[in-house]
């Protein structure tokens, strides 16, 4: 496996949303050159400077500061699909290789270049807007499915990140919760909510809410 590294920084603006109840959308995420300030953001916001949240009722805010895509599962998408899926098309802010977000625990920190400290909270749950970018309606059902929905980081430590910045996992919490394991349990195993508790300390509150209902 490749060395784990951040090979593309997606930013987006807004753009005409014909596939969401908003006006507006921010999911077409472009790649950027040159050092990226990472800072926590308040309700809403992106952790990206330079990048617009559109919808801040389900994206961006403290819990969902950055999200992460990597290369490797842009490329199955490419074989399985028949398409070109440039780095950014899932909306992902980073683009990465040699580390697998969906397999990382819940709470656990990544080190990004010298500065930024992640801690990895919860996966991207598919929507509407999500679907007419990529394929249509039958998106959703896929890419849940797949099971490989990336994670959404919080900002631990903020700083500045450059692509090509070495990826490092600094912690790992004593649970087993994997973000993909919280994807199925969210999605299509909600029998299963009470799993979610063995990382009550790091799940965002509405998950922790889910595990408790």
């Amino acid at each position: 496996m490749e060395q784990p590294r951040v090979i593309s920084i997606n930013v987006g603006q807004l753009g005409p949303n014909p596939n969401g109840y908003e006006e507006f959308t921010a999911i077409r995420k472009k790649p950027v050159e040159g050092a990226v300030q990472i800072t926590a953001p308040g309700w809403g916001g992106s952790g990206l400077g330079g990048d617009v949240i559109a919808d801040g009722r389900n994206h961006g805010g403290p819990d969902r500061a950055v999200y992460i895509y990597a290369r490797e599962d842009l490329d199955a998408w490419e074989q399985k699909k028949g398409i070109t899926i440039p780095n950014g098309k899932f909306g992902e802010n980073l683009t990465t290789v040699g580390i697998d977000g969906n397999e990382a625990l819940v709470g656990e920190e990544w080190r990004i270049g010298d500065e930024v400290v992640l801690q990895v909270t919860c996966p991207r749950i598919p929507c509407s807007v999500f679907a007419g970018e990529l394929t249509g309606p039958t998106w959703i059902k896929e890419f849940t499915v797949e099971g490989k929905p990336g994670p959404y980081l919080r900002v631990v430590q903020p700083g500045e990140i450059r692509t090509g910045d070495p990826i490092e996992v600094v912690f790992r919490p004593d649970h087993e919760l994997t973000i993909a394991t919280l994807f199925r349990i969210k999605t299509t195993q909600k029998n299963r909510r009470r799993e979610l508790l063995q990382a009550a300390d790091y799940l965002p509150e509405n998950y922790l809410a889910f595990a408790n209902e």
